[in-house]
């Protein structure tokens, strides 16, 4: 192994960052002095090109990410068995091209002087579009893979798993809208949340003689109904999401009975 640092960048194909943000990256990014490897998406290639990620992790010591979250990142490799160690990861979402790249020139080791980019593509033909487990909330309630009708689940008490993931359909994330313990993460999912990647606010709880204030408990009481009344806005919406999934898959099937 060589003592050496690489930067794998993830050219999302979901639509998560503007094309004209993901070409000012990789315009920075071929300036650096290190191995780049621009990957189609990262997502995919988790699903389906793991010997090549294997083949980086034989290669270098370090390997910086510039990619989405950093949870939906670290997820998606437990989930794919993707076995990679001492990786950083560099949100893009949230931070413009200019200090993203910044984040990762600290990063580099003063020794590395060259620059190599590659842009890989995989071949996997359907989109990856799936869900990835937060092994560290699930409860196993088992309550996504109820709500989820085209069995991208397995699920039984002891043991919550995504076993068909490209069963999945685009654009329907509406099984991790119902996780209660905000275990489901979409990383393709344009919008910022928790959902797609972000962490978790934790709430607050008292202790003490706080929890025998009335002021506490009329607080405490008006925080659970307004969390009650998002909670049902959110099961609406999930609810709204299948439906236009189902509908989506129904029109398929009959598109392709018209052209057999």
């Amino acid at each position: 192994m060589t003592n050496r640092t690489c930067l794998i960048f993830c050219n999302c194909g979901a639509g998560i960052i503007s094309d004209e943000k993901k070409k000012e990256l990789a315009a920075a990014f071929q300036q650096l002095p290190l191995d780049v490897y621009e990957l189609h998406d990262l997502c995919a290639f988790s699903l389906n090109e793991t010997v090549f990620l294997h083949d980086l992790e034989k290669k270098y010591d370090k390997k910086l990410i510039a990619a989405c979250y950093p949870r939906a990142i670290k997820n998606m490799f437990v989930q794919n068995q993707v076995n990679l160690s001492n990786f950083e990861v560099i949100n893009f979402r949230e931070a413009d091209a200019a200090l993203v790249t910044a984040e990762i020139v600290e990063k580099i080791e003063s020794s590395q002087k060259e620059n190599r980019y590659e842009v890989k593509k995989t071949g996997l033909d359907v989109p990856a579009w799936y869900p990835i487990i937060d092994q560290s909330r699930c409860t196993l309630c088992g309550q996504c893979a109820r709500f989820c009708v085209f069995g991208v689940y397995s699920y039984n008490k002891k043991s919550l798993e995504v076993v068909n993931p490209l069963s999945c359909k685009n654009n329907c994330p509406a099984c991790g809208r119902t996780c209660p313990a905000s275990a489901i993460i979409f990383p393709r999912l344009p919008e910022n949340s928790t959902l797609s990647g972000a962490e978790p606010a934790e709430s607050s709880t008292s202790t003490g003689n706080n929890k025998n204030n009335s002021l506490f408990v009329m607080l405490n009481e008006r925080n659970n109904a307004r969390r009650n009344i998002f909670r049902q806005g959110t099961i609406q919406q999930a609810e709204q999401e299948k439906k236009q999934a189902l509908e989506e898959l129904k029109n398929s099937l009959k598109n392709k009975k018209g052209n057999a």
